[in-house]
């Protein structure tokens, strides 16, 4: 083995994909060093499903995830590792058996404490021979000879046969993404999908909605005047992204103090910041609060007599009930004398609400960051750079994300590994 060949295969980033990128390169022949540059590894993953981590859904196809790169692409990617073979990783490998949360869909580890994922993969990543260091930002990459040069902002140097961008994207700065991945692979050549927040709470422009913070409720939420299809029983995903460009998500919805969470809302939300970041006209989003469509709410409110209030309330919660009255002007007026103009007024109210969205609350708490490296300058199979021979590019730092319910964490998964299995191969 010559001298290149004996050098290191640095990893920078110790998220979810550089952890198992690491665990990966770690069990080749060189020698591996993890770098991070906040003072511990894994701080996306201890927040993740509120402190739970969300390790994987129990089912996921390349369709469910958005990205501007060929759909060909992310389907190469994810085939590398199916979700299956992820769970008996986790389970036979890592010792964190996973239990099926069932009305989501969601695979949780059974203690129910993201520790115990992180926990278990620095420790396979140690088990190996691998090294790491904290508190160590790398400051440039520089291709010199035949291996690369790592800058970090002490002023040192490391020399490394391979690199794996690992950096993350920008959400959630508080645990360190500041973007250097993406500034590192777009100097190096490498073409970037403009970047935006995505899964991220929206806020509001109706002052009346304040009222409602706290209400929550199962709705669908889509983002053009297109009427949302019926979601596919059998899949439990709720996030569907079609070739017409409707985005639409059925699941949670929460009013907050801002403005608008909750799966429902994140899962649309980057038809929203995509725009605001390109300057498109800004898209309309439309709520369907409940099951019935606009059939079904009509011969309702047809049957019906008496206010209306005590029937909206028995399917929906009673401030919101209360606040569709008032915004359509019927609060005071007795079902059986409706007219015919006011009960579509209603319905409409009901079931095609234009949701009054003034921006987002932005990459602080944004779950993923949309864009990044584009697809196509890597490639599938091992995540090598085409730009840059000898660096490979995982996780988040790729533009494609996929909705609430661990489809992210799985991008990390089978994108970390990938990169890991090649770059420490000799």
């Amino acid at each position: 083995m010559d001298e290149v060949d004996r050098l290191l295969v640095v990893i920078i980033g110790a998220g979810a994909a550089g952890l198992m990128a690491a665990i990966h390169a770690a069990a080749g022949t060189r020698p591996v060093l993890l770098l991070e540059g906040s003072n511990r590894p894994g701080q996306k993953i201890l927040i993740s499903g509120g402190g739970r981590c969300n390790v994987l859904p129990s089912q996921a196809a390349h369709t469910d995830f958005v990205s501007d790169s060929s759909p060909k692409l992310v389907r190469k990617v994810l085939a590398a590792w199916p979700p299956a073979d992820v769970r008996r990783f986790f389970e036979a490998d890592l010792g964190v058996p996973l239990k099926l949360e069932a009305e989501t869909g969601k695979l949780f580890p059974v203690s129910g404490r993201a520790h115990t994922v992180l926990d278990a993969l620095s420790a396979a990543y140690v088990q190996r021979g691998g090294r790491v260091c904290t508190a160590t930002r790398v400051t440039d990459l520089v291709r010199a000879d035949d291996c690369w040069a790592v800058q970090l902002s002490s002023g040192e140097t490391l020399r490394a046969a391979r690199v794996i961008l690992a950096t993350g994207g920008l959400s959630v700065p508080a645990t360190g993404s500041d973007g250097a991945g993406l500034r590192i692979a777009r100097k190096l050549g490498h073409a970037i999908v403009p970047t935006y927040p995505a899964l991220v709470p929206l806020t509001g422009s109706d002052p009346a909605h304040r009222a409602l913070a706290g209400v929550s409720l199962r709705a669908r939420v889509w983002a053009t005047d297109e009427e949302p299809k019926t979601k596919d029983p059998e899949r439990h995903s709720a996030f569907v992204v079609r070739p017409s460009s409707v985005v639409s998500s059925h699941g949670g919805f929460l009013f907050t103090h801002r403005g608008y969470s909750g799966p429902a809302v994140l899962n649309v939300s980057h038809a929203v910041t995509r725009a605001m970041v390109e300057g498109d006209a800004k898209p309309g989003l439309r709520v369907q609060w409940t099951d019935l469509d606009a059939a079904a709410w009509d011969a309702l409110l047809r049957a019906g007599s008496g206010p209306a209030l005590p029937l909206l309330r028995h399917h929906l919660p009673e401030r919101l009930a209360a606040q569709l009255l008032t915004e359509t002007g019927l609060a005071q007026r007795d079902l059986s004398q409706l007219r015919r103009d006011e009960r579509v007024r209603l319905v409409d109210a009901l079931t095609h609400y234009p949701l009054p969205w003034a921006g987002s609350e932005g990459y602080k708490t944004a779950e993923v960051t949309g864009g990044g490296v584009s697809l196509a300058e890597v490639n599938p199979a091992t995540l090598e750079s085409r730009r840059a021979p000898g660096l490979y590019l995982c996780g988040e730092l790729l533009d494609a994300f996929g909705p609430i319910g661990g489809y992210n964490f799985l991008w990390a998964w089978v994108t970390g590994r990938s990169a890991g299995l090649a770059a420490g191969r000799v």
